[in-house]
């Protein structure tokens, strides 16, 4: 079993930027698949942006060249950091981890709003 507890959301003024931090529990967290999600009110949850086990990353068209997804190993940790933030970019934020059997664990969510 893998928890996830999600941290660094906020309101932030368009143009600004945050940085969410996701620590997870368990073992095995290199082997794994991570990233973020986000819901927006009204819409389907959607990939925002992942990193797997060996590096490799994959963001969503929107937020290309905006937003960053690094991963710590050592400490059980993915972070986005979002730059350059749009008023769409407002939505629940969540952290995912996708095991080698393709379980998927989800943290509880972080609420991002950016005002215009």
């Amino acid at each position: 079993q893998v928890q996830l507890v999600e941290s660094g959301g906020g309101l932030v003024q368009a143009g600004g930027s945050l940085r969410l931090s996701c620590v997870a529990s368990g073992s095995f967290f290199s082997l794994n698949t991570v990233g973020w999600y986000r819901q927006a009110p009204g819409n389907e949850r959607e990939l925002v942006a992942a990193i797997t086990s060996g590096g490799s990353t994959n963001y969503a068209d929107s937020v290309k060249g905006r937003f960053t997804i690094s991963r710590d190993n050592a400490k059980n940790t993915v972070n986005l950091q979002m730059n350059s933030l749009k008023p769409e970019d407002t939505a629940v934020y969540y952290c995912n981890v996708r095991n080698v059997y393709h379980t998927n664990y989800w943290g509880q969510g972080t609420q991002v709003t950016v005002s215009s």
